[in-house]
């Protein structure tokens, strides 16, 4: 019992040095929710976006909403020319990352399969993009 207490108060420490890094490195002033999502929608381009989602990352579930705006950001560069087939494939991609987290305990893995979605679409934006 104590060793699963000093196991999560080392846990929070972590996650808490995780989050206080990220503050000092994002770019969003202060750093909050609403700001970070704006300024992912707000960036200039695909690459923009993910430089933003990756310097403000939270580790937690509040980085669906910022790997959610990166996914529309670069989608807008190539969805539109996928084939049904194409975009089919480009789904599951996507949907691999969430199984591939889905058995895990604890928001830092919801924020895993976050960027790691973000990430699929970027390369999609890379390969097909304007």
């Amino acid at each position: 019992m104590m060793r699963l207490k000093l196991l999560l108060a080392v846990a929070a420490l972590l996650v808490a040095g995780a989050v206080s890094a990220a503050a000092e490195d994002c770019p969003v002033k202060p750093f909050e929710m609403d700001g970070i999502i704006t300024a992912v929608n707000a960036a200039s381009s695909c690459d923009a976006s993910m430089k933003v989602f990756e310097a403000c990352q939270m580790g937690s579930t509040a980085d669906i909403q910022f790997g959610d705006a990166v996914e529309k950001k670069c989608g807008a560069q190539f969805l539109s020319r996928l084939s049904t087939s194409r975009k089919r494939v480009y789904e599951d991609q996507l949907g691999r990352c969430d199984e591939k987290y889905a058995d895990k305990q604890g928001t830092m893995w919801r924020s895993a399969a976050a960027m790691c979605r973000a990430g699929i679409s970027q390369r999609y934006a890379h390969r097909l993009g304007k």
